[in-house]
């Protein structure tokens, strides 16, 4: 859908009076645009004699970084496709309401986990990355904290209308521990 599409594109049906995307894909748009931004710094980093003896940390940074930068924006696309299942099925057998529904509050809460991964790479990043590279890393910091609020937010507005309470107290247990570990 907006993964091979134009940011322009994304940005207007964003901005249009339709239900899908909304802030879960946003949420996952800044997850990437924070590791990207990492993934630059980490680029910048390596193949320089200044930096040789953290180049394997920093090799191992930016694996880290493109995968999550794919994953987010493969999760664009997902929660799109999974709040459109709930929008239509809204009508439908309750049960099929609940299933899509929980399945739509899967996708901003593995937004959330990858965030907090990503995350937890900034504070080496700004230690040993590229100089001229720390305030792109201090950017995708802010950036992978905003994305995990965004995505707590979608994920905390789904709660009350699910009923299996199991799942909703396993993903509150979920989130209360990742803002632990973001502060």
């Amino acid at each position: 859908m907006y993964k091979n599409n134009s940011l322009k594109t994304y940005l207007d049906d964003l901005a249009a009076r339709k239900p899908a995307p909304g802030g879960g894909s946003a949420a996952a748009l800044t997850g990437a645009l924070g590791c990207a931004l990492l993934s630059m710094a980490c680029n910048f980093t390596i193949g320089k004699d200044k930096y040789k003896d953290v180049e394997p940390k920093i090799k191992f940074a930016l694996r880290e970084t493109e995968s999550l930068r794919k994953r987010f924006l493969s999760l664009v696309d997902l929660d799109v496709r999974a709040y459109h299942k709930v929008f239509n099925s809204r009508k439908a057998k309750e049960n099929i309401y609940q299933k899509n529904l929980v399945e739509a509050t899967k996708v901003p809460l593995e937004i959330s986990i990858l965030a907090l991964k990503g995350y937890g790479l900034c504070p080496l990043l700004r230690k040993i990355a590229n100089k001229y590279l720390i305030s792109d890393v201090y950017v995708g910091e802010e950036l992978l904290k905003s994305c995990f609020k965004s995505a707590e937010f979608n994920v905390i507005i789904n709660l009350p209308q699910i009923k299996d309470k199991n799942f909703i107290l396993r993903t509150k247990k979920t989130i209360t521990d990742l803002k632990n570990k973001l502060r």
